[in-house]
């Protein structure tokens, strides 16, 4: 009976042995999948100084304080550290928030008036310059 006990005993801490070097294993290589700490942080600056806060006026997730930023930044960082790519966060962020959530926003028909409108308006302002000034020297002379 003393016997049997032993080998009962030796078979539970063989198991629990193999167990632990499985655990142990597993774990390693979770760790070594993982990107790291520093690599991982400046991805996560990088990105979200492209994202805009969506309660701030022109303000980054990097650069605002806004619990909503903190929160966004958060999805970002789980995101990449889940392994996704930035192209891939972009797009969920994207999808969930639109293209208001993107600092640049991509160059389309509903975007025009964003790229365009600065430079539509200052050429409007100098030709109206321009046409008051040829008024006046017209009636001058």
């Amino acid at each position: 009976m003393q016997r049997r006990y032993l080998r009962a005993s030796r078979t539970r801490k063989g198991l629990a042995l193999l167990g632990l070097t499985a655990l142990l294993a597993l774990a390693c290589a979770a760790v070594s999948a993982a990107p790291s700490g520093g690599a991982l942080e400046s991805r996560v600056e990088r990105l979200s100084s492209e994202l805009r806060c969506l309660v701030c006026d022109n303000q980054t997730i990097a650069d605002s304080n806004a619990q909503l930023a903190r929160d966004l930044k958060g999805v970002v960082r789980e995101q990449l550290a889940a392994g996704r790519s930035e192209d891939d966060v972009v797009a969920f962020l994207t999808q969930r928030y639109g293209d208001f959530v993107l600092y640049k926003p991509p160059v389309r028909a509903s975007t025009w008036p964003l790229w365009f409108g600065p430079f539509v308006l200052l050429g409007g302002g100098l030709w109206w310059l321009w046409r008051t000034l040829q008024r006046q020297q017209g009636g001058s002379a």
